[in-house]
């Protein structure tokens, strides 16, 4: 995720970047709608990023990004996997698998008077690891980890880890 949010304009459906201190402005105030994906392969691993950027910073994380003003699920969805990534998937191959809420100490300011509270909708998609193309912009790095390689672990973040629990259902 960027420092500045895209948001969709009604009239012509482009993406808006906001200013970085607008966008704060919204982290402080208001949740942010997000989509996370629960990516594993046919072996049942599960791909998470290194974060580099606030929050969740210096976690394995799962990919994902935040919904724009007026964009659909179907529409971010398209925007987000090619980002995110690597290739854009159609988004039939998801499985909605709940809400969750994140709330995070931090933000992508690293602005000490406030966190960060996402609504999340995650979805869990099927893919094998060489029909993705990562991109290496907002990670240091990725692993494909099984069930206890993710819980486990105390740098997966645990809004990661409780995805694991929710694919069962």
């Amino acid at each position: 995720m960027t420092s500045e949010c895209t948001s969709i304009n009604e009239l012509e459906r482009t993406p808006v970047r906001l200013p970085p201190e607008l966008f704060l402005s919204i982290v402080e105030l208001t949740p942010l709608a997000s989509l996370d994906f629960v990516v594993r392969d046919s072996a049942g691993r599960m791909l998470v990023g290194y974060r580099r950027n606030r929050p969740a910073r210096g976690f394995w994380f799962v990919p994902g990004g935040r919904l724009g003003k007026n964009e659909t699920r179907r529409e971010a969805f398209s925007r987000l996997t090619p980002a995110e990534l690597g290739v854009e998937l159609d988004f039939p191959r998801r499985r909605f698998i709940g809400v969750f809420e994140h709330l995070y100490p931090d933000n992508f300011a690293a602005e000490l008077r406030f966190g960060t509270h996402y609504i999340v909708l995650a979805y869990a998609i099927e893919a094998e690891p060489a029909e993705l193309r990562l991109p290496d912009d907002q990670h240091a790095g990725y692993a494909w980890l099984d069930e206890g390689e993710m819980l486990r672990r105390d740098d997966v973040h645990d809004y990661s880890k409780a995805y694991c629990a929710r694919l069962h259902n």
